[in-house]
């Protein structure tokens, strides 16, 4: 794939990973997304634990789309950014619903990109989109491989435009993402996203791509 190609009805769902230097570049990101795509967009931002966030407060003057903290066992909206809470793992569940969890940190991390790679790409598999930011630790890069396992679309920040590239290069080494890109032009590949069809009765794992 090249950045000219037409992604079309194909994301059901976008998860995005950032660590260091995250908020800067989510602020190019995240006011790009259309208010007409009804895929629901997930975020993980590593926070101290000991913090409440304000991430939600934050974005959702500068975004489109309705922005929240992802709460346990809530149904997710389409068309909605949901951001993990401090000091929880962010999940998505069969049946359409958020779970949260106090597992143990991964890549010493929590919550932690690889958890929300992973449960993502088994809910929505070839219907997901995968984003992979700056950050100083390699979170996040088993995840995208595992975006990429299941035919999902997986783009990475070029690491000459991150503030921390640690996290963007050990995702190129694992596998090779179908984009590299500066943020500005990831956020004119997510501006070009057309809405997918709504589905009814079906839960993510089971709607089927549309052509």
């Amino acid at each position: 794939m090249n950045a000219a190609t037409p992604l079309g009805h194909r994301v059901g769902a976008i998860v995005i990973g950032a660590s260091a230097g995250g908020v800067e570049v989510l602020s190019t990101l995240l006011p790009a997304l259309p208010e007409t795509i009804r895929a629901a967009v997930f975020v993980v931002l590593h926070q101290p634990p000991d913090r409440q966030s304000i991430l939600a407060e934050i974005f959702s003057r500068k975004c489109k789309l309705p922005v929240r903290e992802a709460e346990d066992k809530e149904p997710i909206e389409p068309g909605t950014i949901y951001f993990a809470p401090p000091n929880y793992h962010l999940l998505i569940e069969a049946g359409a619903r958020i779970a949260l969890s106090v597992d143990d940190l991964v890549q010493f991390s929590r919550p932690s990109i690889d958890v929300l790679f992973h449960s993502a790409a088994d809910t929505y598999r070839e219907r997901l989109l995968g984003i992979l930011l700056t950050g100083w630790n390699e979170d996040g890069a088993a995840g995208l491989l595992a975006v990429h396992a299941v035919k999902g679309i997986t783009i990475v920040q070029d690491p000459q435009s991150a503030e921390a590239p640690v996290m963007p290069q050990a995702a190129i080494r694992m596998h090779s993402p179908d984009f590299v890109l500066h943020p500005r032009a990831i956020a004119d590949l997510l501006h070009g996203l057309e809405p997918a069809p709504a589905t009814s009765g079906t839960s993510p794992a089971r709607a089927a791509p549309a052509p």
